[in-house]
């Protein structure tokens, strides 16, 4: 086991993005939710993800390594559907999907 930038995690391997992107996709899809890959043509640092939950909850998803930082694109989007009320989520590890689902999934 070991930890990165506060993020728990098992085996020796480093762990990579998409293995992150494929445990959110898993845990949503779980509890009935969707996980869309979003591709937004001529917007370089659109976020990753388009989650909606159970009840209609949406959030902005963008996967990322744990210890590695925003583009200054990504942060442009972040901040910009922040101040327009969106939820805006950064998933680095499995906490940080616990975090986003709490009270979701059940036990």
């Amino acid at each position: 086991m070991y930890y990165v930038a506060g993020c728990r995690f098992q085996g020796e391997k480093p762990v990579l993005e998409k293995q992150i992107e494929a445990e959110l996709v898993k845990r949503v899809t779980a509890i009935g939710g969707r996980c869309d890959k979003v591709e937004v043509i001529g917007r370089r640092g659109f976020f990753d993800r388009l989650v909606l939950l159970p009840g209609g909850r949406v959030a902005f998803v963008e996967t990322k390594l744990p210890g590695l930082r925003l583009s200054a694109n990504q942060e442009f989007f972040h901040d910009a559907y922040e101040k327009r009320g969106a939820e805006v989520r950064i998933v680095r590890c499995s906490a940080d999907i616990d975090a986003l689902l709490k009270g979701l999934e059940s036990s």
